[in-house]
């Protein structure tokens, strides 16, 4: 099997994923279009494809699992391994062992409800399962899931505005990359592209955290704070925004570089894109850019970059466009 460097939060969310594919294919009411979302998935990673497997074969001899009593499973007895957690997972959509279900959900394993969304060419509002409402960006994909001791929500790519439903004894968790945020009625959002992630607080109050900090604690913010981390990281960066802050010009369509130097700019842009702009040099993304664009529209802005800078368009072996400034032309 591939190597993979994940953290806990990840492979958790790989469990959970599997569990829900393992439910849904089980069902008599799986339709077409699920079937083929599965097969997307299990084909995208070989960590599905094992994860999956390892939930089938625990599926097929959970019907055969004996009846246990409630109180013969504790907190304090939790298995440990990861095949002890599937077998929990698994048994939790097996018609028959309620026990197994309700031990899974009392220990915060196991959600009671799992939903993905995704965005395409266009922003999608949805409603989750506990009634908070989320605006997703273009390109953008999360999942939902209702724990007994929170509410999760992983964002997997992209950017969401999330306008969450108070619950102040169930928590709402919001992964993205190397760290989560914490709130229990809020309305922020969350920016992501590949290791960095940008948090900007409208309302209420949320704790930020990164993976690699020392502590737990994580690092309060206050409406018109925002937060940033990237890999690597132990302590997330924090900052004050301006009134007129663009981070959510999205949400009208727009993406904003006010006075950028690009390589600022190109992660905000290159967010939209299938294939990254790169840099040619430290010089090159020296140079700062502005203006206001349509975010359905950030391809035809990469090709306008050299009427409004000093630079030029190359291709590398990789199919990637790269920036190069007119400074660094070779000579013809």
């Amino acid at each position: 099997m591939t190597e993979h460097t994940l953290s806990e939060a990840e492979y958790d969310a790989i469990t959970d994923a599997a569990a829900h594919w393992c439910m849904r294919l089980h069902a008599v009411d799986c339709t077409d279009a699920e079937r083929q979302a599965f097969k997307q998935w299990h084909d995208a990673d070989p960590l599905h494809a094992f994860e999956y497997e390892a939930m089938l074969e625990i599926w097929d001899v959970a019907d055969h699992l004996p009846r246990v009593k409630a109180a013969a499973v504790t907190p304090a007895s939790r298995p440990r391994s990861r095949w002890s957690r599937l077998a929990v997972a698994a048994a939790v959509f097996v018609v028959g062992l309620p026990v197994a279900a309700y031990t899974g959900w009392n220990l915060n394993w196991i959600a009671n409800s799992y939903e993905r969304f995704e965005a395409g060419t266009s922003v999608r509002h949805i409603t989750l399962g506990d009634g908070s409402q989320v605006e997703l960006n273009l390109g953008s994909e999360l999942t939902f899931a209702n724990y007994k001791n929170e509410r999760r929500v992983t964002l997997e790519k992209g950017e969401a505005f999330f306008d969450v439903s108070h619950d102040k004894q169930h928590p709402f968790v919001v992964r993205a990359a190397q760290g989560q945020v914490r709130v229990t009625g809020t309305r922020f959002n969350v920016w992501m592209y590949q290791d960095q992630v940008r948090i900007t607080l409208v309302e209420g109050s949320v704790r930020v955290t990164s993976n690699q900090a020392l502590t737990r604690n994580g690092l309060q913010l206050s409406p018109g704070m925002q937060a940033s981390y990237k890999a690597g990281d132990h302590h997330p960066q924090v900052r004050e925004t301006a009134p007129n802050d663009s981070s959510l010009a999205w949400r009208n369509g727009k993406l904003v570089l006010d006075d950028l130097a690009l390589s600022d700019a190109l992660p905000l842009i290159n967010r939209y894109l299938e294939r990254p702009v790169m840099l040619a040099d430290n010089s090159t993304g020296g140079l700062r850019v502005c203006g206001v664009y349509n975010i359905s529209e950030v391809q035809n802005l990469v090709a306008s970059l050299p009427k409004v800078l000093p630079v030029y368009l190359t291709q590398n072996k990789d199919g990637n466009p790269v920036l190069n400034s007119i400074g660094q032309r070779p000579a013809q």
